[in-house]
């Protein structure tokens, strides 16, 4: 919400005596006096006029989960375990998932209270670096590579996917950097060139690299590098 909102919001102030408050510099928000009343302020922030609080800054959770197979990316689910059931009961209700790894999926999942930064880690259109650990049923043909970097052609949607970038490990596993986070992505894009995935692990969501100190269903909360790292 704009500053200049959230002031003409409280207590009867006019617009008029908003913009006086702010030229005046007796706003402040998380302790810094503040002239700008068009800047956006989120939930998480503090605001005050002179020593009075007008918005108390809400608690702002970023975490890192290392998500186990069997879990669901879902608040709640009446048959399967979900990924907030790892998550001490008294923050379960503060979160949601940023960027969800299918039930049978393993690796780095983020959860937040801040919707407005998981949009940014997940929005298409940004094109984030998603990167995958991959295992094949079937050796992975030598021309996969390139057919990625052409992009996988869709039906369903009609679409071409973006350049994906294939790094081969073995015979059947594959490091596979991707650009969207379209329904069940990486296994359509291995089934497309006659392939199966067996596994899928997420390393990294552009500069979130999981932690390799978390085990399965571990968790951290995010650095203040880390999550600033998302804009």
């Amino acid at each position: 919400m704009k500053l200049s909102r959230i002031l003409s919001n409280q207590n009867g102030i006019s617009r008029r005596q908003a913009n006086l408050l702010l030229a005046a510099g007796r706003v402040r928000i998380d302790g810094e006096i503040c002239q700008d009343g068009g800047l956006d302020i989120s939930r998480f922030r503090e605001v005050c006029i002179d020593l009075e609080v007008i918005q108390r800054a809400e608690p702002a959770y970023y975490l890192m989960l290392n998500k186990p197979a069997g879990y669901l990316s879902a608040t709640e689910d009446p048959v399967h375990p979900t990924v907030l059931d790892l998550i001490e009961p008294a923050l379960r209700h503060h979160l949601h998932i940023g960027g969800r790894l299918d039930r049978a999926s393993t690796g780095l999942l983020i959860l937040s209270s801040d919707g407005l930064w998981t949009r940014r880690l997940t929005e298409p259109r940004v094109k984030i670096p998603k990167v995958y650990r991959v295992t094949t049923a079937y050796p992975i043909c030598p021309d996969t590579a390139d057919r990625f970097a052409e992009g996988i052609w869709f039906n369903y949607e009609q679409l071409r996917t973006s350049p994906a970038r294939l790094e081969q490990l073995g015979s059947n596993e594959a490091r596979l950097t991707i650009y969207e986070g379209r329904y069940h992505q990486v296994k359509r894009m291995f089934h497309a060139v006659g392939n199966r995935v067996i596994s899928l692990h997420r390393e990294r969501m552009g500069d979130l690299l999981l932690d390799p100190t978390l085990s399965f269903g571990g968790y951290r909360p995010l650095t203040a590098a880390e999550i600033s790292s998302v804009n």
